[in-house]
């Protein structure tokens, strides 16, 4: 059994709720892939995501911060005609200074794990989810740490975003209870 927002019909999101979602994460450089993606949701459906990640990593040399940070605003620009992925110019822009922030964040902690880990005290929160306790869409905490992030000059984090993120990385595990894969 899946969770309820789990499209059986769908193997992309089967895969993902069962292969990736709410496992904890230490990798910073899936960290930062699980980021991206989120900040390119905004406003769009997981589904619309999850089709174009394969694109997204291609245009975004494989998440790697450090290509990522240094591309320019023509690289930027040329996303735009890439009909593979969202061409969202905001989020495409945001996507570098994302990695400029992350870069700058794992200078300061050692690495964005850290940091990011450091706001659950290195220990995933396991909600009880079910029909009386529904997935919140932001919690204290997630707007705790956007505030933070914001601070620190990432782009698109809002604090719903942010949830999110900790669900996919497993900071937060929202697999309902009777899910096979809590």
């Amino acid at each position: 059994m899946r969770c309820a927002w789990v499209k059986e019909s769908n193997p992309l999101y089967v895969h993902y709720h069962d292969e990736e979602w709410g496992i904890p994460c230490h990798d910073d450089g899936q960290l930062f892939e699980l980021l991206c993606l989120e900040t390119y949701q905004a406003g769009l459906s997981w589904e619309t995501v999850l089709k174009k990640r394969a694109a997204f990593r291609v245009a975004f040399h494989q998440y790697d911060v450090d290509k990522v940070a240094e591309m320019s605003d023509g690289d930027l620009d040329a996303l735009l005609d890439n009909p593979n992925i969202i061409r969202h110019k905001a989020k495409l822009y945001a996507t570098r200074a994302n990695a400029q922030a992350f870069l700058a964040v794992c200078d300061t902690f050692g690495s964005f794990e850290r940091y990011i880990w450091s706001f659950t005290n290195f220990t995933p929160i396991v909600n009880q989810v079910d029909e009386q306790h529904p997935v919140p869409s932001k919690t204290p905490l997630s707007e705790s740490i956007s505030k933070d992030m914001k601070k620190r000059g990432f782009k698109f984090v809002g604090p719903v975003c942010i949830y999110s993120f900790l669900q996919a990385a497993g900071l937060i595990n929202d697999h309902d209870n009777q899910c096979d894969f809590k």
